[in-house]
């Protein structure tokens, strides 16, 4: 007597996986934008703050306000980033049957780049909407120069993702496939 068990049609564990990964980048993106609501004052106490515990660990001059101004964009997108590009690839992976594995995309990027290409669109956008709203604070201004900071640590991330990889598949003794 055999027993006919079903297919899964959803992978659970990617399933949950994928939920986690989009409720932290949901909250993420929340505490993105309540910093960029902080008033002008309110944003260099902040970063003055930070200033005070940098000077206490690597010496006083060694570091500015603007340092850490811009080493924060710079790890929040990072973040932002890691985020997005784990979010994508889990939720690429609930179906087993059905995903954009099929997808006529394929012809054109594998896997592993179709989730750098989205993840690096989101983590953007997230940016140029973020520093539009900070048009409207008090004492901020939105800056293009800003967002293209916020891409350092964007592509850094995916550069890593990246390099991470290609060494995975390497070790396995694979390639990246390409639908071609």
């Amino acid at each position: 007597m055999s027993i006919n068990i079903p297919k899964k049609d959803i992978s659970v564990p990617d399933l949950i996986a994928a939920i986690i990964f989009w409720f932290l980048l949901a909250a993420w993106i929340i505490v993105l934008f309540y910093l960029s609501s902080e008033s002008g004052t309110e944003s260099t106490e902040r970063s003055n703050n930070l200033l005070k515990i940098f000077e206490l660990l690597f010496g006083e001059g060694n570091i500015t306000e603007t340092v850490i101004r811009k080493g924060a964009h710079i790890t929040e997108y990072a973040i932002l980033t890691f985020l997005s590009f784990m979010a994508v690839r889990f939720t690429n992976r609930i179906s087993v049957t059905g995903s954009y594995a099929e997808s006529p995309v394929k012809l054109i990027k594998s896997d592993n780049e179709m989730y750098i290409t989205l993840s690096l669109w989101l983590s953007t956008l997230t940016a140029v909407v973020d520093e539009y709203h900070q048009l409207f604070i008090e004492g901020r201004n939105g800056s293009i120069i800003d967002v293209l900071i916020d891409e350092i640590g964007i592509i850094v991330v995916l550069i890593i993702i990246r390099i991470i990889f290609s060494i995975i598949l390497a070790r396995l003794g694979r390639k990246e496939l390409r639908y071609e």
